[in-house]
């Protein structure tokens, strides 16, 4: 092993959590008579930094006063059964505010935008999101963040490189890390505290075996980032005997377009269509929430349950919807046919199949005005699975569909943290030196609330360099 080099923080991992959390401490400490040092450790290549955050669309669940949707810690608390930490809820709902005002005055533009249906974010407009970026509003996060990190003297980002274990010294604290850097060979970096941030185990497909069961090789990722997510930032906290907290057999799953390679491929605009399996059979009740509400469980449905197959299929009246296209995220249009035998053909379905659902599906559609922007009541009767709204018949050409599968967006199991991004063991007690940010944080049980998957990467990480930098001063 090379000889030690010194730091006073080590993160690892440079998304969203690992990157807040650097640039938190790096500025924290910068009027300090000697200037500390800092490790950034990232798996990938420097063109691929940022991990999940570099590929995500980044939407926060925010109002327009810059604060949380106020309902989602009870939220979480009502999917949850009571299981998720609702003190850490409600820490990422006082914290929300500064946490904005973090990444804005470091350069990060937000904007809100208009979703064309029904949904059940505050405001009325369901995201936020750095606007203008190619691969996902996350890139102007990793960009931003990391130039203000590059503005820093003493600061050493560490390319292909992995993190394998912690050390600690006689005492219990954390006192630094192994890592493997590029050309195999290990060295140990000394740090004063140590903050993971290396995402969750969906690119690690033994774990995804031993956690969620059969057939989860066959997950795709839904980001290349994400790859990186080998569990490592768990496995290393668990070995010290930190805590687990969320739920390791579940996970956010999301339905793309099988069509693309394009990360972040997402249908969320499905409120006026049905979704129908390989044997072109409905098996979802399309209508019984909003999308929000909705999208996570039918990826995990089209996983778990429909041999990672599915289709949507609609007809003029969705194409009709305003700004419907925004919410179809592939870079690929619809399948479209006049006939539904036709897109049956083009999207590999039995015709006759195909047109018997629709046919099932047209006869039940009960009376009622279809209304996208809200509940509207309009349903089916006697059908099973029923559209508890927005049921309104496919009969208008064009007919349009979208092939499906799901892809793993990240995975619930983590590691247990207080509210200042410590680790802590089962009795609650704070591992001396050690944090964790971001989703290798165990949060969720059940159901994902979406679009604070960033944010509180983002609050928790720069809680994280914050408390280091005091504790370390």
């Amino acid at each position: 092993m090379n000889t030690p080099q010194s730091y006073d923080l080590v993160v690892v991992g440079s998304g969203a959590a690992g990157l807040a959390a650097a640039v938190s401490y790096a500025e924290a400490t910068a009027d300090r008579a000697q200037r500390p040092r800092i490790a950034l450790l990232e798996r990938s290549t420097e063109d691929q930094r940022g991990g999940a955050t570099r590929w995500t669309g980044a939407f926060l669940r925010i109002t327009e006063e810059r604060k949380l949707d106020p309902d989602w810690p009870d939220h979480v608390k009502r999917v949850s059964g009571g299981l998720s930490d609702y003190e850490y809820c409600k820490t990422l709902e006082r914290e929300t505010p500064t946490t904005l005002k973090f990444i804005e005055d470091r350069g990060v533009a937000l904007e809100f935008n208009e979703f064309p249906l029904a949904h059940t974010f505050a405001d009325g407009s369901p995201t936020m999101t750095p606007p203008g970026n190619p691969v996902g509003g996350g890139a102007s996060i990793v960009k931003a963040l990391s130039a203000k990190l590059d503005e820093h003297p003493n600061v050493d980002v560490h390319f292909e490189t992995e993190a394998i274990r912690l050390t600690t010294g006689d005492d219990g604290a954390v006192d630094g890390i192994v890592v493997r850097g590029p050309d195999g060979r290990s060295t140990r970096l000394r740090a004063g505290a140590v903050v993971l941030a290396c995402g969750g185990f969906e690119g690690n497909a033994e774990m995804l075996t031993r956690y969620l069961g059969a057939n989860a090789c066959d997950l795709p990722l839904i980001a290349p980032g994400i790859a990186n997510n080998r569990g490592d930032g768990i496995r290393m906290a668990l070995e010290l005997g930190a805590d687990t907290a969320g739920q390791f057999d579940m996970i956010h799953a999301e339905p793309v377009d099988r069509r693309t390679q394009k990360a972040d491929a997402v249908l969320y605009g499905y409120t006026g269509g049905i979704f129908v399996n390989g044997k072109a059979e409905r098996f979802f009740d399309e209508g019984k929430d909003t999308w929000d509400n909705t999208f996570e469980l039918i990826g995990y449905e089209i996983w778990r349950h429909q041999n990672q197959e599915a289709y949507w299929i609609a007809d003029a009246h969705s194409l009709n919807i305003p700004g419907i296209r925004n919410a179809w995220l592939s870079d690929v249009p619809p399948e479209q046919a006049d006939t539904l035998d036709e897109l049956a053909r083009k999207l590999g379905l039995q015709p006759e199949a195909l047109e018997k659902t629709v046919a099932d599906f047209n006869a039940a559609v009960g009376p009622g005005e279809f209304d996208h922007t809200r509940f509207d009541g309009k349903a089916t009767i006697g059908l099973i699975p029923p559209k508890s709204n927005w049921a309104t018949p496919l009969d208008t050409p064009p007919f349009i569909g979208i092939p499906l599968t799901a892809a793993v967006c990240f995975t619930y199991g983590g590691i247990r943290t207080d509210t200042n991004a410590r680790v802590v063991t089962p009795t609650g007690v704070p591992i001396p030196g050690l944090y964790a940010a971001g989703e290798l944080t165990g949060l969720f049980y059940h159901e994902y609330p979406p679009a604070t998957s960033v944010l509180r990467s983002l609050t928790f990480g720069r809680l994280a360099g914050q408390h280091a930098a005091a504790q370390l001063a």
